[in-house]
């Protein structure tokens, strides 16, 4: 396969990009404070092949005991780079950078307030203004991560946009792009390389569609960094797979990506076989989305295969039809495989035809994987939101951990479940807050109460 060419960033003792392998990366779902259950799943995550570990750092504590987890790993063997995630708070970046072999920042809510999906005008100079704010606070932030040789992530998501790049260039990929942008130039000029790009969306469309025109940008401005990729909120199950396999495959088979990570709302070392099989699958879904696109007959894609294994073939379809999809050159698949039977074959035809928004033929949902910051027992109510929508074909419901993302997110659901604070729910129509503060043991009644309401 010839991927695209970038620079190489170090993390620690592994390098990104250049001529290196696609890295594969999960992401812890405990409480970055306990050093104990972090080092655990840390090792889960390192021992299924992960070779990267991330871990939220909401606050200064989190991003200080790092330092407790990054030992307790030395001690019993292990140096797999631990990567630091910061939202809203510069400060903790500040700190993490000190003890993290990268940290994470989003361009969205670094500088930028939490987003509040306020229309803000601005004059030229009031934006070239607020620039000057980003520019002058990362500045004590790029010096600390080369005393440190921390690397970093600039990882823009399409749910936490700031409310400056909604108002000027809307909920597009130019927006998403623009945001990346802006913190790249600086770190450009400043001559820090060991950097790493993300840019991820629950809609694999809008998440493919960026991360191409990204590309765009960046070599028409002479950059030339390594990406990461993931669909975020992707969901569990085969759905989950299906839907990482259609956003991440679509841009692999295409020479993009560098390091991957699959968020499923399952344990995170479930994450890493399924990001194993995508890159040991590139080659050979590069030959079959080949075959596919030459199939198209009738808007109709026609894929034949013989792989025995349910899971494996699930993926390998998604990853070799889904840019084609993504880009409109059919509307329908019809696949043929001797193994299954014809309903598997034709579920799993619509699960693709979901995944790409194309076609709806169930219930979607947009669940996070979960993290330090999940305020509520996330996996069992994704079981029971399940249970009592299943039959509500079309409907996006998003079941979100915290706020991080949620509130962005739910402009593209129908209905969203936000973790809010400690044992708190918030419920919102697509974008819109219309029940706050709702105690968790009752939050899941008043979603259903909603969408009952609303669909009389």
């Amino acid at each position: 396969m010839n991927r695209r060419p970038t620079t190489v960033a170090h993390v620690g003792n592994i390098a990104i990009g250049g001529n290196n392998p696609i890295r594969i990366q999960s992401m812890t779902t405990t409480n970055t404070n306990d050093t104990a259950s972090c080092v655990a799943q840390a090792r889960r995550i390192i021992d299924a092949g992960g070779e990267l570990v991330r871990l939220t750092t909401q606050g200064r504590r989190e991003a200080e005991n790092l330092k407790n987890i990054s030992a307790a790993l030395h001690a019993e063997g292990y140096t797999t780079p631990l990567v630091a995630d910061v939202h809203f708070n510069a400060n903790v970046a500040d700190v993490a950078a000190c003890y993290a072999e990268k940290v994470r920042i989003n361009p969205g809510n670094y500088v930028d307030p939490a987003r509040k999906f306020k229309h803000l005008e601005y004059t030229d100079e009031e934006y070239a203004e607020e620039l000057q704010k980003i520019d002058h606070r990362l500045m004590p932030f790029i010096k600390l991560c080369k005393e440190h040789h921390t690397a970093v992530r600039i990882g823009v998501n399409h749910g936490s946009l700031s409310d400056r790049i909604m108002s000027r260039y809307g909920d597009t990929p130019e927006g998403i792009v623009e945001s990346c942008m802006e913190f790249l130039r600086i770190f450009r000029r400043e001559d820090f390389n060991d950097i790493v790009i993300s840019i991820k969306a629950s809609n694999t469309v809008v998440m493919v569609q960026s991360v191409r025109l990204l590309v765009q940008q960046m070599d028409k401005e002479g950059m030339h960094y390594p990406l990461h990729l993931g669909v975020t909120e992707a969901g569990e199950g085969e759905d989950g797979r299906i839907k990482s396999a259609v956003g991440i495959g679509a841009l692999l088979t295409e020479g993009i990506g560098d390091t991957i990570r699959v968020s499923l709302s399952e344990e995170p070392e479930a994450e890493i076989p399924v990001a194993r099989q995508l890159v040991d699958s590139i080659e050979e879904c590069i030959q079959l989305r080949a075959t596919a696109e030459a199939s198209i007959i009738n808007d109709t894609i026609t894929l034949q295969m013989k792989e025995s294994n349910w899971e494996t073939f699930q993926l390998k379809v998604a990853m070799a039809v889904g840019a084609l999809f993504i880009d409109r050159k059919a509307h329908e698949l019809v696949i043929s495989n001797e193994h299954f039977s014809d309903d598997q074959l034709r579920t799993l035809a619509d699960a693709v035809l979901q995944a790409a928004r194309i076609k709806f033929t169930k219930t979607e949902y947009i669940s996070c994987p979960g993290c330090g910051r999940t305020l509520y027992d996330l996996r069992s109510t994704i079981a029971r939101i399940k249970a009592a929508t299943t039959n509500l074909v079309g409907l996006k419901i998003g079941i979100m951990g915290c706020i991080v993302n949620g509130p962005g997110e739910m402009a593209d659901a129908d209905y969203g479940y936000v973790g809010a604070g400690p044992g708190r729910i918030s419920l919102y129509r697509q974008k819109e807050c219309v029940e706050k503060n709702i105690p968790e043991t009752e939050a899941v009644d008043h979603l259903l109460a909603l969408i009952r309401a609303d669909r009389q």
